[in-house]
């Protein structure tokens, strides 16, 4: 996917007029639908029904999910980072990213990527940068880290030479073992500077086993590639960094906002419905 250097320090990707894949589900789309949003299609809303039949709480989850990526983002944004790698961002839905750090610091930079076509032909929401800052988008696959670290929109907007936050949230449920999860995770950090971080969310069965079996077992009949992970299998994942407080947490409970503690307070917001796991960490 090429693209070139916009006005306002964005990165236009190029249109596409190839098959979006509409006949069939994909993670970025059911996401979208659990989150409220219309970017989705019959096979999606298909799937996604089948799984909050086998897992009531995917709504709460996919909310709580992005929340915590929001707080994870302006928490590194206040801390001084200005450059973040966002990868399985799904379909633009304000704030993004890149809104909530250019809030903070309106020169940070972000590159965007994922494999779902269509997100591509939404990506307007992605680019709509801050003057100071830069945006871009990256189509490509996680289980090609290369692809994205080599891809000319990621060196033409960040500079390896200072830290990244890599945010992979909500995206390694997606990523079974024998694509070699923690390989991918040493791949995209390997190039980052020490001071960098990663944000890291995982589905867990922790707290509901059978309804994620249920789950799984639905996602799995459709065609889909899916592995839920206990809290030390994701513990794994932050290996050789070192996680800021408060450490691997259910997303509800790290850095609660105001809203958040609300809705823990009225009961919407439990570790059986969130069923994730969710970290920071700093690479030394």
């Amino acid at each position: 996917m090429g693209g070139n250097i916009q006005p306002g320090g964005r990165t236009r990707p190029e249109g596409t007029g190839r098959d979006l894949g509409l006949d069939r589900h994909h993670s970025a789309r059911i996401y979208d639908y659990f989150l409220g949003g219309k970017t989705h299609y019959p096979p999606d809303r298909e799937v996604a029904e089948k799984l909050l039949q086998a897992f009531p709480g995917f709504r709460t989850a996919a909310r709580t999910n992005r929340s915590f990526m929001h707080r994870a983002a302006r928490y590194l944004a206040e801390r001084g980072i200005r450059q973040f790698l966002d990868i399985g961002t799904g379909i633009p839905t304000s704030p993004n990213l890149h809104e909530v750090v250019q809030a903070v610091a309106p020169e940070s930079r972000v590159v965007y990527a994922d494999n779902d076509p269509i997100v591509l032909t939404h990506a307007r929401g992605l680019l709509s940068s801050t003057p100071e800052g830069r945006t871009a988008y990256v189509e490509a696959d996680i289980t090609d880290p290369r692809s994205i670290l080599e891809s000319a929109e990621l060196r033409d907007t960040l500079d390896l030479e200072q830290p990244v936050a890599l945010s992979l949230v909500g995206l390694f449920h997606y990523i079974t073992d024998d694509q070699d999860p923690h390989g991918i995770i040493k791949h995209l950090l390997e190039p980052l500077v020490p001071g960098s971080y990663l944000i890291f969310t995982q589905c867990t069965p922790d707290f509901a086993p059978e309804e994620w079996e249920q789950a799984i077992n639905v996602y799995k009949a459709d065609g889909g590639n899916a592995q839920v992970r206990s809290k030390a299998e994701v513990e794994r994942f932050f290996t050789g960094l070192e996680l800021v407080e408060p450490g691997l947490e259910v997303p509800h409970r790290w850095h609660p906002d105001e809203e958040t503690e609300e809705l823990v307070r009225l009961g919407e917001l439990t570790d059986a419905a969130v069923s994730l796991w969710a970290g920071v960490a700093v690479k030394r």
